[in-house]
Parts: structure tokens; sequence; C-alpha cells
């Protein structure tokens, strides 16, 4: 076996890696998550329709968003969704969603508690504690700001 130089092997690298169409993956990736958000402002907007006050209605359309993005997740039909969005469905809730159930559905063959519970929190688990602990130094701050 030959040793091959470093800039051998970046040139062979170069040859055997497919292009990535940046621009159009962008493009579909903004279009989708915009189309997301502006789902989850319609159905904002349909709950304030209905007389639901501020607090409720934020609530509401978080856990309506959620609930698509696992009912599309149990359909297997997120997953496509994602093949051609990219990014821009796994920004929103929904994406997190999708993260959580799907791992969820592929570990249930392994029981509740070992499968589901321990494969579950192990995607979950450096987002809520990244979420927790960002609040927490948010919540520090803004209490400092209002004391000085």
């Amino acid at each position: 076996m030959t040793q091959m130089s470093k800039k051998e092997y970046e040139h062979m690298v170069k040859i055997f890696s497919p292009n990535s169409p940046v621009l159009t993956n962008c493009i579909k990736a903004f279009f989708v998550g915009g189309c997301i958000c502006v789902f989850g402002e319609l159905i904002s907007k349909y709950l304030i329709y209905l007389g639901i006050s501020e607090d409720v209605k934020s609530l509401l359309t978080v856990i309506i968003l959620i609930f698509c993005g696992v009912c599309l997740t149990g359909f297997n039909i997120y997953s496509k969704f994602g093949r051609f969005a990219g990014a821009g469905s796994m920004i929103p809730i929904t994406g997190f969603a999708n993260a959580i159930a799907s791992s969820a559905i592929e570990f249930k063959k392994e029981g509740y508690i070992i499968g589901i519970g321990t494969k579950l929190f192990s995607l979950a688990g450096p987002v809520l504690a990244y979420g927790v602990f960002s609040s927490f130094v948010v919540g520090i701050i803004y209490y400092i700001s209002k004391i000085i």
C-alpha cells in the first residue's frame, strides 16, 4: 500500500465529493421554515379570532405546532418533508417535535424504559439542558438589570 500525500488526498476528496447546491438548499430552507412560521401565525390569529387570551393563545399555538410535527412524523411524512427542506424543517419547534417522536418510534422495540425512555432524552436532554441554562442566565441578567 502506498502512502498518499495530503495534497493527493485533498484532490481525491474534491473529485469524489458531490457538489452541494447551496443556494437552492438555502432557498428551500428559507421558504419551508417561513411557511411553518406562517402556519403558526395563522393558528395564532385564529385563536385570537375565537377570543382566547394572549397567554393561552401562545401556549395553544405551540401545542398545536408540536402536535402537527409529531403526527406528521408518525405517518412518515415529516421525514420526506425534511429531505426536501433541510434545515428549514428542523429549525422551528416542529423539527424538535419530529426529532423526539422519531427517536421514540425508532427505539420502541427496545422497550418503554430502556428504549424510549433513554433514547428519547439522549437527544432531547442536551437541548432541554441548554434551554433551561440559557433561561437561567437570561433571568439573572434581567434581574440584575432591574436592580441597577
